[in-house]
């Protein structure tokens, strides 16, 4: 489990790249941590940048990867596009997560009240409406917020809000259940596949039901969906998965 010693160290070096890339002209802190007093030892760190209209956003977060993955071993776990702005998550040594989202200056707004401008300016027009969270259609990106979901649950387990917990480990093993679709041949959205897997697949799953909204059976619920979600992920070969098993070694 990474410190906020860590998180920290994390949010400097990245405000330092910030500055130091003339294609980033303004930044700031989005998520619990963007608010006074706000978050605690289980947030994860959520920084968003605006780049020049001069250069594509893809370009910049590119670059920005190689960066991640080459110096602080971090994992590209999925990518989200909403509106003019592209999320990339990534989970780092330690189960941290790192939500990085870019914007072309001209659209880089505040998209709700957990904003907190760090450098540079805003736009100065109001953001316009924004699109629903799709729902992943491939493996990797199932995996990818299988994982995020999972780092979600522990942490509401920690904070003691068992039913948001139980939304989050709910998540976890549907998306590993999705993973076991997508396997099969079988359809994955909407859960319409699940009762078709074979035996065999179902049998892991038994463990990933919720007995009680307490701490303890969560945390039995979440280590299942989590061990079944890492087995879906490597028979998926996707290419971080055995990075990703160690990494959430605590929650199995």
């Amino acid at each position: 489990m990474f410190t906020i010693a860590q998180r920290d160290a994390l949010r400097d070096r990245l405000l330092r790249l910030a500055r130091e890339d003339a294609r980033v002209v303004a930044g700031a802190a989005v998520g619990s941590l963007a608010v006074d007093g706000g978050g605690d030892r289980f947030s994860d760190l959520d920084l968003t940048f605006a780049v020049t209209d001069r250069v594509l956003v893809a370009d910049v977060l590119d670059d920005w990867t190689r960066t991640l993955t080459g110096e602080l071993a971090a994992v590209h776990l999925t990518d989200l596009v909403r509106g003019p702005t592209t999320y990339r998550v990534f989970l780092l040594p330690d189960a941290l997560q790192f939500d990085l989202s870019m914007t072309p200056a001209a659209q880089f707004r505040p998209a709700g009240p957990r904003f907190r401008l760090l450098f540079g300016q805003t736009a100065a027009e109001p953001a316009g409406g924004t699109s629903a969270v799709p729902t992943p259609a491939v493996a990797g990106d199932l995996f990818g917020w299988g994982v995020i979901y999972a780092l979600h649950a522990r942490a509401c387990i920690e904070r003691g809000r068992v039913w948001q917990a139980e939304h989050y480990v709910g998540a976890v093993r549907d998306h590993a259940l999705a993973l076991a679709c997508l396997r099969e041949g079988l359809p994955a959205a909407q859960a319409r596949g699940y009762d078709d897997l074979s035996a065999q697949t179902l049998a892991r799953f038994g463990d990933a039901h919720i007995g009680a909204a307490e701490p303890g059976a969560l945390r039995a619920a979440l280590a299942a969906a989590v061990r079944a979600l890492l087995r879906e992920g490597t028979d998926a070969h996707l290419p971080h998965a055995e990075i990703v098993t160690q990494r959430l070694a605590d929650l199995r």
